[in-house]
């Protein structure tokens, strides 16, 4: 079915193919003279391109039509906060309030500007294209989320076809799902740091090619099926100056790893390591060994308790951890115990959250 020049303009853009959009609408312009989303169409892909002078033209066009348009509304208050004139954005963000009280942009533009809608920290937002977000809406990207949908479906498919296949096999050792959508652009690689640290604080100062590295080490430790080693090259991105994209996608490809067995854990870190830089393995698994103490059961049902770490043979203890487990194991006080506990923390100091025990009752800690 043929689709007008409006909607193709408008799909377009929800692409975030601006130029093809304007070079259309444009195509259109004796057809479309006073026709007021045709005016919005073109001077929100003009702002988006970057293109100001058009798009206040085309604003302008508009607000000849309809002054009242939510979208038109943003579309100006853009513009004056691009200009650093943010009393005029105000005005415009005020009007916002008044027609839709519960409009998030507006509500999110306003709080930037009271905070931190200083020009200095508007030119840098400008030039990084953070100031995108106090723009007019165009929605999710579809072709940004087939690229993530369609690749996940034909994932599950064939995981659920290889095992109606051959259902005994382990396929533990093969290659994990492919994370190409979570691979760093030239351009993150090229601006790996947060430009405006400003009233930031970081457990670690890195230049970007420590930053890229760091994110390609945790990739490549996430598919050798090292979701311990991932997770101590995420928690670097995630407490360094990295860029807010890559601490995103850093954040999406933990999101992957998986819980491990005693049989499956890798890099297992010890304590003294864990106690020396506790941000680097928050969220990493351990199998410490030890013996139990002030072992009890919460009024809801869950157990707690402390190990003393390396503490099998009675002799040295490497220090001691607060253990929580979401119901009472089966644990014999007496006798060394190995727990396989997810690292956590609590007061700066690490506790770990329970998830199996293993004992030998006559030959002691395997």
């Amino acid at each position: 079915m043929t689709q007008d020049v409006l909607t193709v303009a408008w799909k377009l853009m929800r692409r975030r193919k601006f130029a093809t959009a304007i070079k259309l609408l444009e195509a259109r312009e004796e057809i479309y003279e006073g026709n007021f989303e045709y005016y919005i169409l073109l001077g929100t892909a003009c702002l988006y391109v970057g293109d100001i002078g058009s798009a206040v033209t085309y604003f302008g066009d508009a607000r000849k039509i309809k002054i009242s348009d939510v979208r038109l509304l943003l579309g100006q208050a853009a513009i004056f906060l691009r200009r650093g004139d943010t009393d005029r954005a105000l005005q415009y963000y005020m009007e916002i309030k008044d027609i839709d009280p519960a409009n998030k942009i507006s509500a999110n533009a306003v709080e930037f500007i009271r905070t931190r809608g200083d020009y200095d920290t508007i030119c840098r937002w400008v030039d990084t294209g953070r100031i995108e977000q106090f723009y007019p809406p165009l929605g999710v990207n579809p072709e940004k989320v087939a690229s993530i949908v369609v690749p996940a479906v034909c994932f599950i498919a064939g995981v659920v076809l290889v095992l109606a296949l051959f259902p005994h096999k382990n396929y533990y050792k093969g290659e994990r799902r492919d994370l190409t959508e979570l691979t760093l652009t030239a351009e993150e690689k090229s601006n790996a740091q947060e430009k405006d640290l400003s009233g930031q604080t970081y457990g670690f100062i890195l230049n970007d090619k420590q930053i890229s590295k760091a994110y390609l080490d945790a990739m490549d430790y996430f598919q050798s099926h090292r979701d311990n080693a991932a997770q101590v090259e995420i928690n670097r991105i995630l407490n360094s100056n990295a860029s807010v994209s890559i601490k995103q996608k850093a954040r999406v490809l933990m999101s992957y790893l998986e819980e491990p067995t005693f049989d499956t854990l890798t890099d297992n870190p010890s304590y003294s390591a864990v106690e020396a830089e506790l941000s680097l393995y928050l969220d990493a698994w351990v199998s410490w060994g030890g013996k139990i103490t002030n072992a009890y059961l919460n009024e809801n049902g869950t157990y707690s308790c402390q190990l003393l770490v390396g503490y099998e043979s009675g002799e040295v203890v490497e220090g001691i951890v607060n253990v929580r487990f979401a119901a009472a194991p089966n644990i014999m006080p007496d006798q060394p115990v190995k727990i396989l506990g997810k690292i956590c923390s609590e007061d700066k100091k690490i506790y770990l959250e329970g998830k199996a025990i293993y004992q030998s009752i006559k030959d002691g800690l395997k």
